[in-house]
């Protein structure tokens, strides 16, 4: 039931705590991780157009680099990628990466950086709550 497990994160602490709770799922079970985050940009529209990232890659990489670290010396089999959207697909594309991907079940935190919008479950966590077809385990 877990020999793919998709973790999604972000700079937050629950996201440092699924990265853990997925490494010991796929521990247990002999499983891999595919470590997967969502940069997310700004589009603007108007006369100019265009765009602002929200984060920028480099900080995206160093997230990916810390849990694949933290899978690495759990002893489990680890892959990661990130993927570039405007704002307000995050949960889309973590659905999207773990049917791809062939991903069992999807683990993520409760919670992300956005304090107004995860005022119960956290937005994101929410969402893919109801938008995937299989098993979403959410740490707090």
């Amino acid at each position: 039931m877990y020999d793919k497990i998709l973790v999604a994160v972000d700079d937050s602490e629950q996201s440092d705590r699924a990265v853990a709770a997925a490494c010991r799922l796929a521990g247990l079970s002999g499983g891999s991780l595919q470590v997967f985050h969502v940069r997310e940009r700004q589009d603007v529209v108007g006369k100019g157009g265009g765009s602002f990232d929200v984060e920028y890659a480099e900080e995206a990489d160093a997230l990916l680099a810390k849990a694949t670290e933290v899978a690495k010396s759990a002893g489990v089999t680890v892959t990661a990628a990130v993927v570039h959207v405007p704002i307000g697909h995050v949960a889309n594309e973590i659905v999207k990466a773990a049917k791809d991907g062939g991903a069992d079940t999807i683990v993520m935190g409760s919670h992300g950086r956005s304090g107004l919008g995860a005022v119960v479950l956290g937005s994101n966590a929410y969402k893919v709550l109801h938008l995937s077809d299989r098993p979403v385990l959410v740490v707090r």
